[in-house]
C-alpha cells in the first residue's frame, strides 16, 4: 500500500507529499473548513490530481496532519491499494424515512462475504448518527470494523458538508467498503472521562432531548451535582458529558455531549439519540488525563497493522473546546503512539465511529478520539 499527503488552499492550490509513484491511487480523502469546502475549485483540484480515484471528504471543526491541527486549509491523503478491493456507496436523507433505514441501505450496498471493513462520513445535522451506525451495524454484523464521523462546522452548529465523488453537500453519508484478504485495518476509541455521582434511568426522552432523570427534570439534577459550573450551561456542559448504557447490555457504554439546555422545559439536548430506560451516569476530566488517554486509542488502533500503514483520526469537537491550545498535546501523544513513520490525517468531529473495546460493537461515540488505521499485506 502506497500513500501521499495532500494540502489545498485557494492561495497555493493543490500540494502533494510523498511517493506518488506510477500507479494510480484508488482513494482520496480529505477534510477541511467548511467555507473551503464550499469553494468548487477544491473538489476540482483533487479530482484533476486523482482521475481515477474515490474521492470522500467533509466539513470538519479543524483538520489533523501529523502533530498539527489546522484550521486554513483542506487537508487528507491519498492511498493506492495492490490487493485491495473498494466500493463507494452513498445516500441521501431526502430519499430514507429515517437515519437507520438509510444505515441499513448503504449496509446492503456494501455487504460480500470478503467485507474487510467500513468508512463512513456522515452530514452530522441530517443524521441521527447513532441511528445511522445502528441501521448499518444490524445488517453487517459486530465483525466487521466500522469507523469514520460526522462531518463538522467548527463551533458553528449550522452546516455540515459530506464530499462523495461529487461536490460536497448537506444530507449525504457515504461509506467505503474495504474488501480482500490483504488489508488489515486497526481500530481504537479512548475518552478520560470519570465517572462521578449515582446511576439514573432516563425515564423521559425525545429523541437526544431528556426531559426527566429518576422521574425528575434533567436539568434539574444536573444543576444540583454542577454547581456553581452549573451557571455557566450549557458551554460548560462540556466539561461534564453522560455516560449512558442499555441495561440489557451494561458492556457497551456511550458517551454524550450536552448541545444544549431548556430553562423554561428543564430539559437538556444531547449530541445523539437517548433512550428513555437507559441508565445515565455523570462524567467529568482534566487536560492531563484526556491527553494521556488519546494516545490509548493510537496504541490499540497499531495492534494490526505494519509500520507502513496509515491513520485517520476522528476527534470530538467538544474535546477541542475543552482543551483550547492543548489540542494538540492529544494529537501528539496519538502521534507519538503510532509512530512517526506513520502517516496521520483526520478531523475534528461532531460525533466519531468506531467499535468499543471490549466488545466489538462498532457504536457512535462522543467526546472520544477514535483512531483508524489502514495497512496491506501482500496476498
Amino acid at each position: 500500500m502506497r500513500n501521499c499527503g495532500l494540502e489545498w488552499t485557494p492561495d497555493t492550490g493543490l500540494s502533494l507529499d510523498g511517493d506518488q509513484g506510477d500507479k494510480p491511487f484508488d482513494l482520496a480523502v480529505f477534510f477541511g473548513p467548511r467555507a473551503l469546502l464550499e469553494n468548487a475549485a477544491a473538489f476540482d483540484a483533487l479530482r484533476n490530481a486523482f482521475p481515477s480515484a474515490i474521492l470522500i471528504g467533509c466539513s470538519t471543526g479543524g483538520q489533523i496532519v501529523g502533530s498539527e491541527v489546522e484550521d486554513d486549509r483542506i487537508c487528507g491523503m491519498a492511498l493506492s491499494f495492490t490487493d485491495t478491493r473498494l466500493k463507494l456507496v452513498r445516500a441521501s436523507r431526502e430519499d430514507y424515512d429515517c437515519s437507520r433505514a438509510v444505515g441499513d441501505a448503504l449496509a446492503a450496498d456494501l455487504a460480500a462475504d470478503d467485507l474487510a471493513g467500513v468508512f463512513i462520513l456522515a452530514d452530522a445535522l441530517a443524521f441521527d448518527g447513532a441511528a445511522l451506525v445502528g441501521g448499518l451495524t444490524e445488517r453487517i454484523g459486530d465483525k466487521i470494523p466500522v469507523t469514520g464521523g460526522l462531518a463538522g462546522d467548527d463551533n458553528a452548529f449550522f452546516r455540515t458538508l459530506v464530499a462523495a465523488n461529487a461536490q460536497p453537500e448537506t444530507g449525504m453519508a457515504c461509506a467505503i467498503g474495504f474488501y480482500g484478504k490483504s488489508v488489515r485495518i486497526g481500530h481504537g476509541v479512548a475518552g478520560g472521562w470519570n465517572a462521578f455521582g449515582p446511576r439514573r434511568r432516563i425515564t423521559r426522552a425525545v429523541k437526544n432531548v431528556v426531559y426527566e432523570l429518576d422521574g425528575k427534570p434533567a436539568l434539574d439534577l444536573y444543576e444540583h451535582y454542577l454547581g456553581e459550573e452549573a451557571e455557566a450551561l450549557p458551554a460548560s456542559g462540556l466539561l461534564f458529558p453522560l455516560r449512558i448504557s442499555d441495561p440489557t447490555q451494561p458492556n457497551r457504554n456511550k458517551v454524550r455531549t450536552l448541545l444544549a439546555i431548556d430553562r423554561q422545559e428543564r430539559s437538556i439536548t444531547f449530541a445523539a439519540s437517548m433512550p428513555e430506560g437507559w441508565t445515565a451516569q455523570l462524567m467529568r476530566g482534566s487536560l492531563d488525563r484526556l491527553t494521556d488517554v488519546a494516545g490509548e486509542a493510537g496504541e490499540q488502533a497499531r495492534k494490526n497493522v505494519d509500520e507502513n500503514a496509515a491513520a485517520i483520526l476522528v476527534s470530538c469537537i467538544g474535546r477541542r473546546l475543552l482543551m483550547g491550545q492543548r489540542v494538540r498535546d492529544e494529537v501528539e501523544a496519538v502521534r507519538h503512539a503510532l509512530g512517526e513513520s506513520m502517516r496521520a490525517v483526520g478531523f475534528y468531529s461532531y460525533g466519531e465511529i468506531a467499535p468499543l473495546t471490549p466488545s466489538g460493537f462498532s457504536e457512535l461515540h462522543n467526546q472520544t478520539m477514535t483512531v483508524m488505521t489502514i495497512s496491506e499485506e501482500a496476498a
